[in-house]
């Protein structure tokens, strides 16, 4: 049997302009969706769960471990790129800087943290953690965007938006660590739904 890594986004959000967007929790249709993840049936054999610090990533987290008993440790350095520079962006705006960031990954657009940057803190916490897992499928909770780049570490993909999350949040990547390799890259909390016949 394969031991997996599966990668999960948070789900939709309440967006708060007058509050930093790492504070942000989920919206009511992002618990929603939390919990549907939550009662997939192959979740069964996860042992771990790391979450994220970020409010959104912990309440996703808080709602997988509780549906599947299952405790869950926080990673600070695990947080999204850091976007502290420009903090709120309109949405249009914020999609045209992410475009940016992962079309040149060396530099930093607005002074965000560079994507290659915030790769190698993804990917090195990602070793960490997975070192320290010894039985069981591991499950990390975290963002697009540096879910994103460890996808391509993992895939052995350059950086692009190419292989970014779809809109809205709430999909998730599967990796064997036994194999080395990637099982699938993002799929929707509805596809993974869809799949497991619920």
């Amino acid at each position: 049997m394969p031991r997996l890594l599966r990668y999960l986004t948070h789900p939709q959000v309440k967006i708060d302009p007058d509050v930093p967007v790492p504070e942000w929790g989920l919206s009511e249709l992002g618990r929603k969706r939390a919990e549907r993840f939550a009662s997939l049936p192959m979740l069964a054999g996860t042992t771990g769960i790391v979450s994220s610090a970020e409010t959104k990533a912990i309440e996703t987290a808080d709602i997988v471990s509780a549906a599947i008993s299952t405790p869950y440790q926080i990673r600070e350095k695990t947080h999204e790129n850091d976007r502290s520079a420009t903090g709120f962006l309109n949405p249009d705006e914020f999609e045209q800087v992410v475009d940016q960031f992962f079309n040149k990954p060396a530099q930093s657009v607005r002074g965000w943290e560079r994507a290659i940057d915030a790769q190698a803190r993804i990917v090195a916490e990602a070793e960490v953690i997975i070192g320290a897992h010894a039985r069981g499928d591991l499950l990390m909770v975290g963002h697009g965007a540096v879910g994103t780049l460890l996808l391509c570490h993992l895939a052995g993909w350059s950086i692009s938006r190419e292989h970014d999350q779809p809109p809205g949040g709430g999909h998730m990547f599967a990796y064997d660590l036994e194999a080395g390799s990637v099982l699938h890259g993002w799929r929707s909390i509805e596809v993974l739904t869809d799949a497991c016949g619920n």
